[in-house]
């Protein structure tokens, strides 16, 4: 119960992340960022202050983050130690060997001596 309750809400926050940050603007969307201009001497850019969108982007961040960490600890305790693996549930059955016809090997027969003629009639 608590695994789909767990995933409805991964999913819900999901979807509001990805919509939060396609909504919001780049740092540098201004007239001065089309340029390549910085628009004030601080370090890493002009920096405003926090709006609406970036503070729903941290939370819903951090609320994903706890969400996937939440389900992955949950499946992992539903599966536990003891459990066998997905080989051990469901063995792999081989396929028997076609039917093949095995062929005798046959000694091979010596070589008569060089020295030693044929048997005369």
């Amino acid at each position: 119960m608590i695994t789909i309750l767990l995933t409805v809400l991964h999913v819900i926050v999901c979807l509001f992340l990805i919509v939060v940050v396609l909504l919001q603007s780049g740092k540098a969307a201004d007239l001065a960022g089309a340029f390549g201009g910085m628009g004030s001497q601080t370090a890493f850019g002009p920096r405003g202050s926090a709006t609406l969108l970036s503070k729903a982007t941290t939370i819903s961040a951090i609320v994903f983050m706890v969400t996937s960490m939440s389900l992955s600890i949950l499946a992992t305790r539903n599966e536990g130690s003891g459990s066998p693996t997905i080989l051990e549930r469901h063995p792999v059955k081989t396929a028997p060997a076609p039917n093949q016809v095995q062929v005798p090997i046959q000694p091979k027969q010596a070589p008569a001596p060089a020295n030693q003629s044929p048997a005369k009639k």
